[in-house]
């Protein structure tokens, strides 16, 4: 029964994770994006992926500092805030590296700077692109963790992020053409 729950879990952070890239707004992209790390953090943490919960605790704080970037402080120190926070994940994920001696923990490193350093675009389009490129390396990870809940997730997530990518290049071609007539 156990072994279900991380499972059970892992799917519901699928969800909210699908879910996000099908918003039309950053903001709301990142709000469900917030919502479906702190999903996944607890599951990691019941199989005892230790990498995958802290850069996903890290993940999730710069998702939330990302969506804040137009405020005044942030703005004043995009550079600095941006290189801090990508620096604290490779120095964590690094040294979770080292101390479990484990080259897998080298891919959640990699995901999670896609996924979040994709935040601090403000087109949504390479919002999407750049985050796709973070996924296959959490599939990976996933799937040797035994996160199966999540390795689905992530096949999900591609095609979630390619369909929305396909959905609002049309729209935004039938847009551009009516400003065009």
């Amino acid at each position: 029964m156990y072994k279900f729950i991380p499972q059970v879990i892992g799917l519901l952070a699928v969800a909210t994770f699908f879910l996000s890239y099908q918003q039309k707004k950053r903001r709301d992209i990142i709000v469900l994006n917030v919502i479906s790390r702190c999903l996944y953090i607890l599951q990691y943490l019941l199989l005892g992926a230790i990498a995958g919960a802290v850069l996903d605790v890290l993940g999730a704080m710069s998702s939330m500092i990302a969506g804040k970037k137009d405020s005044p402080f942030v703005q004043k120190h995009t550079k600095l805030i941006f290189i801090s926070v990508n620096v604290t994940i490779i120095v964590a994920g690094l040294a979770i590296c080292i101390a479990k001696r484990s080259l897998t923990d080298l891919l959640p490193i990699v995901g999670v700077l896609f996924h979040t350093c994709a935040f601090w675009l403000n087109d949504e389009r390479m919002i999407r692109r750049v985050s796709l490129a973070g996924s296959p390396f959490w599939l990976v990870y996933n799937l040797i963790s035994r996160a199966y809940g999540s390795a689905i997730g992530d096949v999900l997530t591609i095609i979630s992020i390619i369909s929305a990518m396909l959905k609002y290049r049309h729209r935004d071609r039938a847009k551009e053409e009516k400003n065009n007539v």
